[in-house]
C-alpha cells in the first residue's frame, strides 16, 4: 500500500524546494564569458572547423541573440579576443623590457614567453596562426599578420621561428608542444646577438 502524503505535507515540502536561482551577471562578465566559451571552442578538437555564433551560444549557454546584445557581429567577437592578446602579450614584453637590460637575454626570454604563452592557449594560437580566422573578415587576417611583422632582419627570423612554431603546435592539434626543442633552436640563435 502506497502512503498518501496530505495537502499539508505536500505544501511543507514545497515550500522547501526552491526554484533555481538564475545567477545575473554583469554585462562585462557576460562578455568575458563569450570570450571563454569562444577561446574554449577554439581549444577543442572541432577548433579547426568554422565558428558559428549558433555553436557558440549553445557553448556559452545562451541564445544567438543574446550574443549579439554582447557583440555586434561575430568579427568583434574575434577582434575582443586579438585585442586580450595583444594586451597580455605586450604588457609581458614591457615588462621583459624593462626587468632585462641584456639585448641577447631579452629577445630569448620575450621568444621563450611567446611560445610559453601559446603552449598555454591552444586555442588563441589558432587566431595567432590566422586558422581561426580562415572564414572570417580579412581585416581580421590583416591584423594579427600584423602582430608578426618587424622591420629588421634578426628581429623577422625570430618571429618567423614563432609563427613556425605556432604552424607545427596547431597542425599536429597540440601534440608537439610550441616551446619543443626551443633550447636547442636558441644555441643557433645566440650567436647572432655575439
Amino acid at each position: 500500500m502506497v502512503e498518501q502524503l496530505s495537502l499539508v505535507e505536500v505544501d511543507e515540502i514545497a515550500a522547501e524546494i526552491k526554484p533555481p536561482k538564475i545567477e545575473k551577471r554583469t554585462v562585462k562578465e557576460r562578455l568575458q564569458q563569450v570570450l571563454t566559451g569562444l577561446t574554449h571552442m577554439l581549444h577543442s578538437e572541432r577548433g579547426m572547423e568554422r565558428m558559428t555564433t549558433a555553436r557558440l551560444a549553445e557553448e556559452v549557454g545562451v541564445s544567438e541573440a543574446a550574443l549579439y546584445r554582447y557583440f555586434p557581429s561575430k568579427t568583434k567577437m574575434f577582434e575582443a579576443l586579438i585585442d586580450n592578446i595583444e594586451a597580455n602579450l605586450f604588457s609581458r614584453i614591457t615588462t621583459s623590457i624593462r626587468n632585462e637590460t641584456n639585448t641577447m637575454n631579452r629577445v630569448r626570454d620575450i621568444m621563450q614567453m611567446i611560445l610559453d604563452f601559446a603552449r598555454k592557449n591552444p586555442g588563441l594560437t589558432r587566431i595567432l596562426t590566422g586558422h581561426a580566422l580562415m572564414f572570417e573578415e580579412p581585416l581580421l587576417q590583416a591584423r594579427v599578420a600584423q602582430f608578426f611583422v618587424d622591420e629588421r632582419i634578426i628581429a623577422g627570423h625570430l618571429v618567423t621561428l614563432c609563427e613556425g612554431q605556432f604552424m607545427r603546435y596547431v597542425r599536429t592539434n597540440f601534440r608537439l608542444g610550441a616551446n619543443q626543442s626551443f633550447e636547442q633552436q636558441w644555441r643557433f640563435l645566440e650567436p647572432l646577438f655575439a
